[in-house]
């Protein structure tokens, strides 16, 4: 069973880096405060060190 991690979008992605708004979204997050459950992979993992100002990990 794959390890899955939650990540909360704290910020908003408008006004951002056109990279950062592709990797919120693909992400899966499009509202602040939105929670989603996502694989622990290395893509994932890099995408939130990308917008880490914008994201925070739950229940690491």
């Amino acid at each position: 069973m794959p390890v899955k991690i939650k990540v909360k979008l704290t910020k908003s992605f408008h006004g951002r880096l056109k990279k950062h708004k592709s990797s919120v979204r693909g992400l899966g997050l499009s509202r602040i405060n939105q929670v989603v459950e996502v694989e622990d992979t290395p893509s994932v993992r890099g995408m939130i060190d990308k917008v880490n100002y914008m994201v925070k990990i739950q229940g690491e």
